[in-house]
């Protein structure tokens, strides 16, 4: 057998003698007999599954019938500890575990299908364009304004820049609807029909392939739970072999960091983002008696260039049962 240690179980020190004076095994055996069986008495340890060589305490009473050793619990309680212990000793030394599951596979929330944005908040800059020099609630500094004073939509789209408010720090708040999908298991992707823009949330050890800003810009996504849903494979058996609980619910929420954005507006009129803007959202699900569901979106943007300090909004979708009401449409700088 290769690779495998053998582990003999300790003789008794110490017993009733037989014939000729011979230490005498329970059950009348002498230590010529013992040394007849000391095949049957050898423990293998196989070392390819991680196991260590460990001593194990021989019980005070052994039983044989003719094929084999039976031992008491006393004696089979340490070696089932024992054997735990090396096992665990044998992993350890086989490197670190293996990471833990990111992206689809370890979603606490489901948030695909097709989502229309409610407007809730800020109705006056979001269903309509708002005038030039309504900056109202969004805490720009001075050099912001300087350039918000000089929007010209006409001349955007004459620039092909017609999509300067449809980027990432904005297009969540233009209305329209979302369609939510796995692109693959580590890659949530998300069309909205409001200037047909596509975002992509990437998890796991994700690297940028580099290039110029993009509207969008590069999304890396980690999912957070709370310490009370973390953890897979929990035990839901109850005690006493009765019947297995429910598997306790998933809980959390998605959090999305997006950097190398191309400079655009934050509102259609003009005001403006830079190149150095960041823009970190939270991702929560809930859902209603009545089976409704609802993301809700909080948005936070820093910009050192136009920004006096974070922008900080939030956004209602409800979650629609098909995609019938899907309208794609392109960018506008007007509307």
């Amino acid at each position: 057998m290769s690779h495998v240690t053998k582990l003999r179980l300790k003789p008794l020190s110490e017993g009733p003698t037989g014939q000729n004076g011979e230490p005498s095994l329970p059950g009348g055996r002498s230590a010529a007999a013992a040394k007849t069986a000391s095949k049957a008495e050898t423990c293998f340890i196989r070392k390819d599954l991680g196991f260590r060589r460990c001593l194990v305490q021989r019980c005070s009473t052994v039983f044989r019938k003719r094929s084999g050793v039976f031992a008491s619990a006393v004696t089979l309680l340490p070696l089932v500890v024992c054997l735990h212990a090396a096992a665990a000793q044998g992993q350890r030394g086989q490197g670190p575990p293996a990471p833990p599951p990111t992206g689809k596979p370890a979603a606490p929330i489901d948030l695909t299908g097709y989502w229309v944005s409610i407007v809730s908040e800020d109705w006056r800059w979001r269903m309509v364009t708002p005038a030039k020099g309504d900056y109202t609630s969004i805490p720009i500094n001075a050099e912001a304004k300087k350039v918000a004073d000089t929007w010209d939509p006409v001349k955007d789209e004459a620039a092909g820049e017609a999509c300067k408010s449809y980027g990432a720090p904005a297009i969540m708040r233009v209305p329209g609807r979302l369609h939510i999908t796995w692109q693959d298991d580590n890659t949530l992707k998300v069309d909205t029909d409001a200037g047909t823009q596509t975002r992509l949330f990437h998890f796991g050890d994700w690297k940028s392939p580099g290039g110029a800003p993009a509207w969008q810009g590069e999304s890396v996504a980690q999912w957070e739970t709370p310490r009370a849903a973390r953890g897979f494979g929990v035990d839901t058996t109850t005690a006493g072999g009765g019947p297995p609980r429910e598997a306790q619910p998933k809980f959390g929420s998605l959090k999305v960091a997006t950097t190398h954005l191309r400079p655009g507006y934050l509102r259609k009129n003009g005001v403006p983002y830079s190149a150095n803007a960041t823009l970190t959202e939270y991702w929560d699900l809930s859902r209603e008696r009545s089976g409704a569901q609802w993301i809700v979106i909080t948005t936070l943007v820093n910009d050192p260039m136009y920004l006096q300090s974070q922008w900080v909004t939030s956004l209602n979708f409800r979650k629609e049962p098909d995609g019938s009401k899907w309208d794609p449409s392109p960018c506008s700088a007007k509307w």
